[in-house]
């Protein structure tokens, strides 16, 4: 579980937004280390760049799966053209949570 201040923050608008039941973000960014593109390096050196998501909302509910990604990267505007180079997004209703357990 991702817990430096890039997560936080995460976690905190997500809460505000979405009022999820539940909010898995794990930092993928290690496995992105040394990996260049255009603009230069991939992942940051401290890691906190790339992430896999997983938030389970009922605010997801009636929604399909475009719009919920469009949800989250609302929420996430500024993190995404900041330090955030990734984000990986599973959203779920709490319904559809308990049929994938």
């Amino acid at each position: 579980m991702a817990d430096g201040p890039v997560a936080v923050r995460i976690r905190e608008k997500l809460q505000t937004a979405l009022a999820p039941e539940v909010i898995e973000l794990e930092d993928d960014s290690w496995r992105h280390a040394g990996h260049h593109h255009e603009g230069g390096m991939d992942a940051q050196p401290g890691g906190e760049s790339h992430f896999n998501l997983l938030v389970v909302s009922d605010a997801f509910t009636g929604v399909g799966r475009v719009q919920r990604q469009r949800l989250v990267n609302a929420a996430l505007a500024e993190e995404l053209a900041g330090p955030v180079h990734a984000l990986s997004i599973k959203a779920l209703t709490p319904e559809e949570r308990s049929r994938h357990s």
